[in-house]
């Protein structure tokens, strides 16, 4: 069975990222997908230091959360992450979280789905969305659509259940990213993976 990761961001475990994702389980599960949502933004992760630990030894050198996720991370076939926005940008937890996942991780993340959900207020809203999505264009991971920007209004979980169009949006998002991991198996199958070059890497050491 096919296998999603949703990771909440947000400190609040019950707040509007998690009616958000919530809404995408349900619909993940009429479609056969397994989910598992991981709460990240109320637990202490801090940032990348750059040591170079993990190079060598397949893991950050922080034996945090991160580590944990990793492992169920390299089996999944989709990752949801969910943000609320703190001065038009995702919440500091889980940007460290996410810099420090793809970074540590060598494992091919190619055609592993992403997609990345907002909750705000008002405003901020696509500067979060744009962040989020930069770690999986970077790592050959198709990004999920939906019918509008993957993102739900309003202060507290009640406004969010106000936000129609956001929940509809939620769950769009759900049955298209559930279409990309079973077509993508399947394509894989008929036709194999697409080739990956890695022989060029941009550095000018030489200062030329």
């Amino acid at each position: 069975m096919a296998k999603v990761l949703l990771l909440n961001g947000s400190p609040h475990a019950n707040g509007c990222t998690a009616r958000a994702l919530e809404e995408m389980v349900n619909v993940f599960s009429q479609e056969g997908v397994d989910t598992e949502v991981i709460q990240v933004g109320n637990q202490d992760i801090r940032g990348c230091v750059s040591c170079g630990f993990c190079e060598k030894n397949r893991k950050c050198v922080f034996n945090d959360l991160v580590n944990e996720v990793a492992e169920k991370f390299k089996d999944a076939d989709g990752l949801v992450v969910g943000s609320p926005v703190y001065y038009a940008s995702p919440n500091g937890t889980i940007l460290s979280f996410m810099d420090r996942l793809f970074y540590s991780t060598s494992f091919s993340k190619h055609l592993k789905v992403g997609a990345a959900v907002v909750s705000c207020r008002r405003g901020g809203n696509t500067a979060t969305f744009d962040a989020l999505n930069k770690y999986f264009t970077i790592s050959g991971m198709p990004v999920a659509p939906s019918t509008y920007w993957n993102q739900v209004h309003g202060f507290s979980r009640e406004d969010v259940e106000k936000d129609l169009e956001g929940l509809q949006t939620m769950r769009n998002l759900a049955r298209n990213m559930s279409f990309m991991i079973k077509a993508f198996a399947d394509a894989k199958e008929k036709y194999g993976e697409p080739l990956v070059e890695r022989d060029f890497f941009t550095s000018f050491p030489d200062g030329k």
